[in-house]
């Protein structure tokens, strides 16, 4: 497809305008014209594309078409950054009457799905490419979509557009704030987002959860990667950990299994001292294994790295770590082990001195943080589980706030909004400063999260106060417990116990 105009503007197709962007510094980005078919008039119109940053977001493609012969215009937001380690739903509560709810922003990209429950409505990512709208805006444009060939189904099937001009009139009572309705917006890839006027506050109408891709959700990115099928007849490839002795094949040995197996030959072999030496090389107190996994960023398998310790004063953890060697991603996570606790635990502490912030904590991924003095409010899931400190916790917070609504932050927000975040950062500053005391309070229904006394008994640190308490059905309910039915396994543990007498 040949292209007219001034030269260095028009581009034969969109990965050479997208691959000259690339290389072109920040400042200075180019605007590319692009020869394009209009799928109205069937006449050739202009699209412009702009590689852009949104500061504080994402790296994104802007594209606008217009033709000239029909008229016909659209636009459309595509992101050129990587995907997220998970993805993201989001899941905002309209009430009936209030229009400044529908006019939130809203970011959706190219793999997102957008659902109304209330009319069992599902907008498909195929349907609606990325864009860059409001509530209002999506709904009133689903509308348009749909009542865009009502003409053509009353011809051949009245009925059917009978039901759907009610729906249509549903629909776009919704979208005019005439009724109460859920505004769901799911992304596997995490690249969307809806705005919160009231960040870093919560919002009480809307909440997110990250959830780790299916191998589906993976597959319809692109990024999922098969593994290896074995040819009819071919010998089976052993893990290194299994074959000895084969000095002919070179095999990668995951980190921990190297000293097991050390460990093992110096024991049949019956030497003390190289027993002794292994152990003191190779080995903790806790033996580090490995599980085969997929890596959350571009699909490849990987491994994953695991043990199980006793931390004081806590309880049984799982400590796991994943490293992808293709595309560099690193992930470590802390599991809760052993039994789940009757009941759950709020720990509160008083911030006061520089050794308060250092101290050790372990936020599970079932925990919430708040800082009543920041009025910030981290719900359970955030973050997943984390190992660091208590300044460590609040700087990572503050981070994840400032990525997902960054965006609000670029040189057309109100003045009131940049206002109340560098309010916000001053006080974070003050907080992290130590220039007033301030309490970190974490929420754990399922007392998986710690804080490190001060002190060697827990008795004798007065800054630290931990609560235990009953969970409510609520509780019960988002964390699955109440669904959970062990008798079988109890019977069959009775049973076995009986055996065993």
């Amino acid at each position: 497809m040949a292209g007219s105009g001034e030269e260095g503007r028009v581009v034969v197709n969109l990965r050479s305008a997208a691959e000259s962007a690339a290389d072109e510094e920040a400042h200075a980005t180019p605007l590319h014209e692009i020869e394009s078919l209009c799928m109205r008039c069937r006449e050739n119109g202009t699209t412009r594309l702009l590689l852009t940053m949104i500061p504080h977001f994402r790296e994104v493609v802007l594209m606008a078409f217009e033709c000239p012969h029909c008229g016909e215009r659209n636009n459309e937001v595509q992101f050129a950054g990587q995907l997220q380690p998970k993805g993201c739903c989001y899941r905002l509560e309209v009430p009936r009457g209030q229009n400044e709810i529908l006019n939130r922003q809203v970011v959706k990209s190219d793999s997102a799905t957008i659902k109304i429950p209330e009319l069992d409505f599902e907008i498909p990512p195929e349907a609606q490419r990325g864009s860059l709208s409001t509530v209002e805006g999506i709904i009133m444009r689903a509308v348009d979509e749909l009542q865009a060939l009502q003409d053509e189904r009353k011809k051949v099937d009245p009925q059917k557009a009978e039901a759907i001009d009610q729906f249509l009139a549903k629909l776009r009572s919704l979208g005019l704030g005439e009724a109460a309705f859920t505004f769901v917006l799911d992304d596997p890839a995490g690249n969307s987002f809806i705005e919160n006027p009231n960040a870093p506050s919560s919002d009480p109408l809307l909440s997110v959860r990250f959830y780790e891709r299916t191998r589906e959700q993976q597959a319809a990115l692109g990024f999922l990667v098969e593994p290896p099928t074995e040819e009819p007849g071919e010998q089976p490839v052993h893990h290194a950990s299994t074959v000895e002795g084969n000095s002919e094949v070179l095999q990668k040995e995951p980190h921990g299994s190297v000293g097991a197996v050390a460990g093992r030959r110096a024991i049949a072999q019956g030497n003390p001292d190289e027993v002794a030496a292994v152990l003191c090389r190779y080995s903790a107190p806790e033996e580090v294994d490995t599980l085969p996994s997929t890596c959350g960023a571009c699909g490849t398998e990987c491994v994953t790295r695991f043990f199980a310790t006793k931390i004081p004063y806590f309880r049984e953890v799982i400590v796991m770590a994943t490293t992808c060697d293709v595309c560099g991603y690193r992930n470590s996570e802390l599991k809760p082990g052993g039994e789940i606790p009757a009941k759950g635990k709020k720990i509160t502490l008083c911030v006061q001195n520089g050794k308060d912030l250092t101290r050790d904590v372990i936020k599970s991924d079932s925990a919430g943080v708040k800082v009543p003095e920041l009025e910030l409010e981290l719900a359970s899931g955030t973050l997943g589980g984390i190992v660091t400190t208590v300044e460590g916790l609040i700087v990572k917070i503050c981070e994840a706030l400032e990525r997902v609504h960054g965006f609000q932050l670029g040189d057309s927000t109100l003045e009131w909004k940049k206002k109340k975040w560098e309010d916000f950062k001053d006080r974070l500053s003050k907080l992290l400063s130590l220039q007033e005391p301030w309490t970190l309070i974490i929420d754990d229904g399922l007392a998986a999260s710690f804080v490190a006394p001060a002190t060697d008994s827990l008795e004798d640190d007065s800054q630290l106060t931990i609560e235990e308490y009953e969970r409510s059905w609520e509780q019960n309910e988002e964390l699955g417990l109440n669904d959970m039915d062990t008798s079988s396994a109890d019977a069959a543990y009775n049973t076995a116990n009986t055996t065993n007498t």
